[in-house]
């Protein structure tokens, strides 16, 4: 969620749903985190490697923090175990990075990556994702665009890929991709007070797993992306496959299709790997 350049004050609860929350946890078992930047721009991570139903104080707990932007994620690990390093979302570069989806071909991929494996302090695909995403950024000058659109190509053509659908931060800027067609990715631009102009946010996922609620959006416009809508307002919008979403200050959005076509290797469900498989069907 973007309201830059206004910061605002929001409470999120991840893995929410009191009533069931053993349930939902089991779909959601291995992380819970929570990024976000200090009023200089400082990146801060609020995460753990935790199932809910092994500590249901931690699952209820809610976090309330201020911010330009924010990054939530709840995890079921498909590559690497239950570990802060694990669990998302990554910083580099002062980026925050969240990922869904699958991508094999690991030990091509750290080749590929060279000296910038040394970014990737975990065991998992997307950390390496980021990586290379943030060395293709480097290599772009700073943009952050076309830092993303280098590295999913990349991957796209050289590596198994199952989705790469992922969101990345600054403190002023957001940017969100969804390939190819495997998962969801919807986004909101949402007017101060929402669709009738007087209300403050509170959106929720069907599934319980995510809540986030905010008075100071009832005079504060913002820009919300998300796996799936979190309520009935009519400006959800999906994105396209292969669609690049960047969200600068003042949330004015900009897209493109920046990959229209199918990666070079695609990954089925039934070909994955079983906890990747498991993982990815909790989606």
């Amino acid at each position: 969620m973007s309201s830059a350049p206004r910061r605002t004050r929001a409470i999120f609860w991840l893995l929410d749903a009191p009533d069931s929350l053993s349930k939902q946890s089991l779909r959601y078992p291995d992380g819970t985190g929570l990024g976000f930047f200090d009023a200089d721009g400082t990146p801060k991570v609020h995460k753990a490697p935790i199932a809910a139903y092994e500590d249901r104080c931690f699952a209820e707990e809610a976090k309330q923090v201020e911010s330009t932007t924010f990054l939530a994620h709840v995890r079921f690990a498909s590559t690497g175990g239950l570990d802060d390093r694990n669990t998302h979302p990554f910083l580099q570069d002062g980026r925050l990075f969240a990922h869904n989806g699958v991508i094999e071909g690991l030990d091509e991929l750290d080749a590929e990556l060279g000296e910038y494996r040394g970014l990737v302090k975990g065991e998992t695909d997307s950390e390496r994702f980021f990586a290379l995403i943030t060395r293709e950024t480097r290599a772009h000058g700073g943009d952050v665009a076309a830092g993303i659109e280098g590295a999913a190509r990349w991957i796209a053509r050289n590596l198994p890929v199952y989705a790469l659908n992922l969101v990345l931060t600054t403190s002023e800027e957001l940017w969100a991709l969804r390939y190819p067609d495997t998962h969801e990715l919807h986004v909101l631009q949402r007017a101060p007070g929402g669709r009738h102009g007087i209300r403050h946010l509170d959106q929720s996922g069907t599934d319980g797993c995510m809540r986030i609620r905010s008075r100071d959006l009832a005079d504060v416009p913002s820009s919300v992306v998300a796996s799936e809508r979190m309520d009935d307002h009519p400006g959800w919008r999906p994105m396209e496959p292969g669609e690049l979403l960047h969200i600068g200050p003042g949330l004015s959005p900009t897209r493109r299709v920046v990959l229209p076509d199918e990666p070079a290797h695609r990954l089925s469900l039934a070909g994955l790997r079983p906890e990747a498989a498991a993982s990815q069907q909790a989606v």
